[in-house]
C-alpha cells in the first residue's frame, strides 16, 4: 500500500534517501520501542504507519502510536514536534490522524497519503480544521 502511494519502502540500514521523495523506514528505532514505518519527506521525518495483523481492532492502538510520534531521537530532522501524522494499519483497513487537529481523532482513509501532500500540510500554519473552525458569520 506504501509503494502504491510512491513510498519507496526499505530497511533502517540500507536506507537510500535519493530513492524516492518519500522514504518509509521499516523498524525505525525510536525512545519508546520500534515504529512499523518512520515517513520521511525531503530527509524529514512526517509521521508513522502502525502496522498490525489481517483481523486486528485498530482501537486503542493510537495510544501506541502516539508514545512513538514523541519519541523521536533527538538527532533526526522532522517537521515539527511530536511529528504530526500517524497511521494505523491491517492491510484492509487503515485509519490516519493528524495530531495538529483540533480535537484530534482518527479517521479511515482508503490508502495511504502521498508523500507531497503530507509535506504540505506539515509545513501549513493551521489545519483545514482549524480553518473550518473560525468560518466567518453568513
Amino acid at each position: 500500500m506504501l509503494e502504491i502511494a510512491d513510498w519507496s519502502v526499505q530497511g533502517v540500514k540500507d536506507r537510500d534517501f535519493t530513492a524516492s521523495r518519500g522514504v518509509a523506514l521499516r523498524e525505525f528505532p525510536l525512545e519508546a520501542g520500534f515504529a512499523d514505518y518512520m515517513l520521511f519527506v525531503d530527509r524529514q521525518a512526517v509521521g508513522i504507519v502502525e502496522a498490525k495483523k489481517e483481523g486486528t481492532t485498530l482501537g486503542g492502538v493510537d495510544t501506541q502510536s502516539k508514545k512513538y510520534l514523541d519519541g523521536l531521537p533527538p538527532h533526526v530532522q522532522r517537521v515539527g514536534r511530536p511529528l504530526p501524522f500517524a497511521y494505523e494499519s491491517t492491510g484492509v483497513e487503515t485509519v490516519f490522524r493528524n495530531v495538529r487537529d483540533p480535537d484530534y481523532r482518527s479517521r479511515r482513509v482508503f490508502s495511504f497519503h502521498q508523500p507531497e501532500p503530507l509535506l504540505g500540510w506539515a509545513r501549513e500554519a493551521e489545519t483545514l480544521r482549524d480553518r473550518l473552525k473560525e468560518m466567518p458569520l453568513l
